[in-house]
């Protein structure tokens, strides 16, 4: 009995351990595998026998290699990038141009206009410019810079060029020092901010494995992860902040000694999915070896996402411009009933927006098919559409915003213009109820290195406003809206790229009770927004090694707002004036957010909880109405939504002028361009005459549009 059990045991564990080993988010751990390794000539003309380090030109096309003879940096083409195998030595493809003899390490900047060699018989770092971007053959010497340093092993910048970092093997005092430079690689005045020497009550060279033979150091694209070389170990540090030596954390060394004598030199790929080391032992007998990494930059441990402050913003803001965008479009739909309330008495309910829209290309001719289409099912003539109940008004809409730093996500500076198309129609009920169609983008720029996201939406919405009474109203809508995103995740170096899609239900439900003396109105509010959003699943392509696979994500969104608002109207001879001024107090009572997501690479899988915490906003409001004896309607209104850690500013502006009831003029402003267009019914036929403007242009574009279509 006791052996049956214990089989049982033993094969109820390796059921278990193959659930572990197949599931989809099982956590999967770097791994290194080598691939190949070239052997480093040493001849006189243009070999390099004694090769310390070596880098790669932006797209891998070029490879270069220095050492300490020859006082020469020689350069490889490669056919296929980032594969050695391939390697081919350009003769004569060299600098000596005031190089000395003891080159240890060789760096490009950003751009390939300028490279920086340290030099270990000087102690000096020594900057060569380039007249042509990566010929190394065209250098020239334009001067050197001494850090001070005793025993200089190699020197990095951050991916923006504005840190230089530098690994002092000082005796027993290993250390790496970080400095800030006043303008993108100009070493020429560097400030020191800070000197790791160790971490966990270990000094560097105890955790770098204890040898004084520290000659290689290395960070990550997205400045998370730096690696120091010695002997024939590698050990990889995790750094809380990107490029900041004040939180370091070791994860641990990798031994290659199945490979390499002695590791001079690393550097990696782009997106870290391959490492390059190089290896001597005696002269003549150099090599560099390539390596595969299962994900980006992971000797020991693969990056967590989840601790890069860009990509927790990037998914963060996927998820507040969902919501934004049902805030967004309820809001035009409640500025139509709020207009409505204000101009109860007057005959024309039709209003229309100049339209400032910066990335939106607006179709003029929806709201005078499509919407008129949609509501003629009535049995009347579209020709008489003016002369009917129908009144038609527009809505054009700029809001821009910005979300500080936070602990955990980078900042976040939020652009949104969208244009409104609606129409309405007062029942028999006394019920006025209506559609209305948005077309929106939202561009958000994510941190400073130019991660961004960029949503369009297009929403369908229909709302009624039900009278309870001569001053109290119940609001209510419902609606639709349709998401397609690109999204770019950028670390300087290398960047990500992605496509995603969603759909959205949302809806309203206010109420509304107006208090007159005079001319004056107050009104208190009460209002509810509800809504769900789905995102679709998503991988991301550009970066090998770091691209991820994000799964479907849900978002509910729900809030409650108490507010108010006052107006008051002004009448003189000619048209009447409404000052009014909105204010109201909202608690977002959203459910949590989740997002799963993991390494197309490997599968190791990540989640980010509590995407959408409760926040507490205040939104207020200012504008204005003028209505014109003559025909003229203006309105604009100012809105600023502010929480403790946001803001949001929109500005609105409506202009509308009727000549006559088969005649109509409209002016808007789109992107760079000015447009005057008049439209007017003749005969059965609609006229359409438009002009337009644009103002940035160095040849402005001119022009008269004409356009003559049947209304039947």
């Amino acid at each position: 009995m006791r052996i049956l059990k214990r089989d049982l045991i033993i094969k109820f564990l390796k059921i278990i351990t193959l659930i572990i080993l197949i599931s989809p988010n099982s956590i999967a751990f770097a791994a290194i595998s080598y691939v190949d390794d070239i052997d480093v000539p040493a001849n006189a003309s243009n070999g390099q026998n004694i090769p310390h380090g070596v880098t790669f030109n932006s797209d891998g096309s070029k490879m270069y290699v220095v050492g300490s003879s020859s006082n020469r940096v020689i350069q490889y083409t490669l056919s296929i990038p980032f594969d050695i195998s391939e390697a081919t030595l350009l003769a004569g493809s060299i600098c000596t141009e005031g190089i000395a003899a003891d080159g240890l390490k060789v760096i490009f900047n950003s751009d390939g206009s300028k490279f920086f060699l340290v030099d270990d018989s000087t102690q000096d770092v020594e900057i060569l410019t380039l007249s042509t971007t990566y010929d190394i053959s065209t250098c020239n010497n334009t001067g050197s810079k001494d850090f001070g340093t005793t025993n200089l092993r190699d020197l990095k910048f951050s991916n923006n060029g504005k840190k230089v970092f530098l690994y002092d093997q000082a005796g027993n005092n290993h250390s790496i020092k970080q400095y800030t430079l006043s303008s993108a690689f100009d070493i020429s005045n560097p400030t020191l901010v800070t000197t790791y020497t160790g971490s966990d009550s270990k000094t560097l060279k105890q955790l770098t494995g204890n040898q004084n033979k520290v000659n290689g150091l290395a960070f990550s694209s997205d400045g998370s992860k730096m690696f120091v070389t010695n002997d024939t170990k590698i050990t990889e540090f995790t750094l809380s902040n990107p490029f900041d030596l004040s939180n370091v954390t070791s994860e641990g060394r990798e031994n290659i000694s199945g490979q390499v004598a002695k590791i001079s030199g690393i550097t990696f790929n782009n997106d870290g999915s391959k490492m390059f080391i190089v290896d001597f032992s005696t002269a003549g007998t150099s090599d560099i070896h390539e390596y595969n990494l299962t994900c980006g930059f992971g000797v020991k441990k693969c990056i967590d996402p989840t601790a890069n402050k860009d990509d927790v913003a990037s998914i963060e803001t996927q998820s507040e411009t969902t919501k934004k965008i049902i805030q967004h479009t309820t809001f035009p739909v409640i500025n139509r009933m709020e207009w409505l309330r204000r101009n109860s008495g007057r005959v024309n309910l039709t209003n229309q927006n100049i339209k400032f829209q910066i990335n939106n290309e607006i179709l003029n001719s929806l709201s005078e098919s499509l919407i008129p289409l949609y509501f003629s099912n009535d049995g009347n003539n579209k020709s008489n559409l003016n002369n009917s109940t129908w009144s038609f008004w527009s809505e054009g809409t700029i809001s821009i915003g910005n979300a500080g730093d936070t602990k955990q996500s980078s900042s976040k500076s939020i652009y949104t213009s969208a244009v409104t198309l609606g129409a309405d129609k007062k029942g028999e009920d006394n019920i006025m109820r209506g559609i209305a169609l948005r077309f929106g983008t939202d561009d958000v720029d994510v941190g400073d290195l130019g991660s961004a996201l960029d949503m369009s939406s297009f929403s369908l919405t229909f709302y009624e406003s039900k009278p309870k009474g001569e001053q109290r109203f119940t609001d209510n809508l419902i609606g639709m809206s349709f998401i397609n995103s690109d999204l770019i995740n950028n670390s300087g170096s290398i960047s990500t790229d992605g496509e995603r899609y969603g759909e959205q239900l949302y809806g309203s439900l206010s109420l509304r009770d107006t208090f007159s003396k005079n001319r004056l109105n107050f009104t208190p509010k009460l209002k509810i927004n509800y809504g769900i959003t789905h995102l679709a699943a998503y991988t991301e392509t550009g970066a090998t090694g770091l691209n991820l696979k994000y799964n479907d994500q849900y978002i509910g969104n729900f809030t409650s707002s108490v507010g108010t608002s006052l107006d008051n109207t002004y009448d003189f001879k000619k048209g009447s004036f409404i000052p009014y001024f909105d204010f109201e107090y909202y608690a977002d009572m959203s459910p949590s957010s989740q997002q799963k997501f993991s390494y197309v690479s490997n599968g190791e899988s990540f989640t980010i909880e509590n995407i959408n915490n409760s926040t507490h906003n205040f939104i207020s409001g200012i504008g204005f109405d003028f209505i014109s004896e003559n025909g003229l309607t203006l309105m604009t209104k100012y809105t600023r939504d502010q929480s403790q850690n946001s803001k949001n500013d929109s500005f609105n502006i409506a202009l509308d002028y009727r000549a006559s009831h088969r005649s109509s003029y409209a002016m808007s402003i789109e992107d760079t361009s000015a447009k005057l267009s008049h439209n007017k019914d003749l005969n059965d036929f609609k006229i359409n005459v438009d002009s337009h403007y644009d103002f940035f242009k160095n040849d402005p574009d001119y022009g008269v549009y004409l356009k003559i279509s049947n209304i039947n």
